[in-house]
This record gives structure tokens, sequence and C-alpha cells, in this order.
């Protein structure tokens, strides 16, 4: 039996600049579709009670409610897939909203559409009106928990596996075509190259080696795979979250401590390394207009938090990655409120140190 596969959603790269060095492409490549750590990730689910905007007007031709909500019991699949990447110990929260407006993450179950998902950050450039999340069948059957683990994979920034230029597979490109055309699937050979075939960059694989055992590795049934010779009779992961999978995400979204103070005035030398990140909290003297940023030459995402009832909800960012300016953010914020400025590094590529300050 042909297995059901899923596809990601994923938006066409940024552009840079031309001229970059190779060290700073490899690490805003790697880099840009990751969350900033210590994000409340909120996510809803699209169709319900309070989201009036799904039910299809007459000729819209857009789908019924009943084939966007979904069951409760598929909803409480996907709840439970949540909470196990959560209760990993990773330092984004994964929190469940009732609007769709206050939710990065947006999912559906439209029949028929596939199971996918954006990846990591490009599910903020999908309108907020549209999915970021899709489950295109039943997953309360066997074994299809294993769908939104994997599409809560792609959401926190995971490619596929199979996809690993780490990987040494040699496919029988005709018989992967032949095979993903015809049904459940009926994939395009655009679709199935893009999903299947086309090889990754090692800056966007997942890791360094690949990992066969992984929730984002697709199952292979017999015949599609030439070498290595081991897998010629079929691949098939256990549908888990496997050791290099939990280490992806506590390496990227480490648990998060409490962040140090940054006064007005005073820059702070980051220290940070690729990938990495720095925390600090802001309690604003007087109410005014204030400056963020940071100096250097290095990529960095800076990214301001306002704590409402003690979370932490976004309230503006940038991203100077690749360009030659640094990140400066104006911003407006009130005595007796707390701020938290997290500043992720892509990469230093200058002799000088990168500090933060606000002013």
């Amino acid at each position: 039996m042909t297995a059901r596969y899923c596809s990601l959603a994923q938006q066409p790269a940024p552009v840079l600049a031309p001229g970059l060095a190779a060290e700073r492409v490899a690490a805003l490549v790697g880099g840009q579709r990751m969350w900033v750590n210590g994000t409340v990730l909120h996510y809803c689910f699209l169709g319900g009670d309070t989201d009036a905007s799904v039910v299809p007007m007459p000729g819209s031709g857009r789908p019924r409610r009943g084939s966007w909500v979904g069951t409760e019991e598929q909803r409480d699949v996907v709840r439970d897939c949540f909470r196990e990447w959560r209760d990993l110990g990773i330092g984004l929260d994964l929190v469940e909203v009732r609007d769709r407006s206050e939710a990065e993450l947006r999912i559906g179950f439209q029949p028929g559409d596939g199971s996918w998902s954006a990846v990591g950050k490009d599910a903020l450039r999908v309108g907020l009106n549209d999915r970021t999340m899709n489950f295109g069948w039943d997953l309360t059957a066997p074994g299809e928990r294993a769908t939104a683990l994997h599409q809560i994979g792609h959401a926190l920034g995971m490619l596929h596996e199979h996809q690993s230029p780490y990987a040494g597979i040699l496919w029988d490109d005709e018989a992967v075509y032949a095979e993903l055309a015809g049904p459940p699937n009926h994939w395009s050979r655009e679709r199935t190259f893009e999903n299947i075939l086309r090889k990754l960059d090692g800056d966007e694989a997942n890791g360094p080696v690949w990992d066969p055992q992984s929730i984002m590795e697709y199952p292979f049934s017999s015949g599609l795979i030439l070498e290595p010779e081991h897998y010629r009779s079929g691949l098939h992961p256990p549908g888990t979250l496997s050791a290099a999978d939990k280490e992806f995400a506590l390496r990227w979204y480490p648990p998060t401590g409490r962040p140090g103070p940054l006064v007005p005035f005073r820059s702070v030398p980051l220290g940070l390394g690729p990938g990495e990140q720095a925390d600090f909290r802001v309690d604003p003297p007087e109410t005014r207009e204030y400056t963020v940023g940071t100096f250097g030459d290095s990529d960095a995402v800076v990214v301001v938090f306002e704590e409402r009832d003690g979370v932490p909800r976004y309230f503006v960012g940038q991203d100077d990655g690749g360009s030659p300016r640094n990140a400066t953010i104006r911003a407006r914020f009130v005595k007796g409120r707390r701020y938290v400025v997290r500043v992720r590094l892509y990469s230093s590529w200058g002799a000088g140190e990168t500090a933060v300050m606000y002013w």
C-alpha cells in the first residue's frame, strides 16, 4: 500500500545581497527560518464557533465549515503532539488560543488538500485568514499521530530528513515519480521533486548526519531507494521523536533563564556564537519613545516582547541579516511595564564585538 505523504509549504527564501561571504550566507540560510527562543507560539484551529471567517459565502467556492473543523478527537491528537514537543523542555511555549488574530499557527482540516505546514517563521508571511498548517486525513487512524508530530516539526523549523545531503540516498527517480503520481497522493513531478528528490544544502539540513529514525523522515516502500543497499526493501521510521529530533529542538530552543537587566545608555557586549541568543529585561524609567539596537559587524535578529499578565507577547522586531546595517528599533515603552529584548546572532563577520544598547 502506498503511504500518504505530507508536504511542506515553504515560502521563497529571502533574497540576500550579492557578494556576501559564504559563511554569512550559510548562517542566514540555517537560521532565518527559526523562531527567536523564548517566543510564546500560539496556535488555533480554524473553523470553530469563534472563527466565522471560514463559513463559505455563496458562490465563493470556499470549503464548507465541516471540511475545515475536523473532529474534537483529531484536535486532541494535535494538542497532544504540541504537548510532546513542549514537554521536551524547549524554550518555546506552545499555547492554544481561540482567536486566529492572536495565532501565529492556524490549523485547518481540509480533506483533499493533503497534510502540510509552513516552515518556522515562514508562517508569519501567510495571510491572517489563511492556514499555516493543514491535516487532510484522519489523524485518529493507526499510525497517523506521526503526521501531527511531523507537521509541528516543520512549524518549529525542521525540514525533511530524507532530503539531507548527508543521507547518501540514490533514488530510482522515475519509480518515485510514478509512485507519488498515483493514489492516495496524486503529486505532480514538481511537488515530488521539491519534497523528496531535491537535496538540501548542508546549511539547511536539520543536523550534520542523516537520521533515518527522525519524525521528519518519510517511510518509503520497496523499489524506490537504490542506495544505501540496506534500504532497497524499504525505509520504515518508527513515527516517534528520535534522539536527534529532540537534540535539534533543544539546540535551537534551549530552556530560558531569567533575563539580565538592560539599562539606558549602557551597551552590553553579547559574546555570542553563531545561532546563540542573549535575553535582557527592560524596565523603562519613564514613558517615552526609545531606540533599541545592536552594534558591530554582525547579522542578528532583535525582537522586543512586552509582558502582559506575566506572559511575553510579541511587540516589535527587526532582522538585519545580510544587510550592512545593524538592527535598530524605535518603540514607545511605558513606565511600569516590563519588556524583554531577545537578540539571536546569525554570524559575526567583522573584527569588533557585537553589543546591544537602548537609549
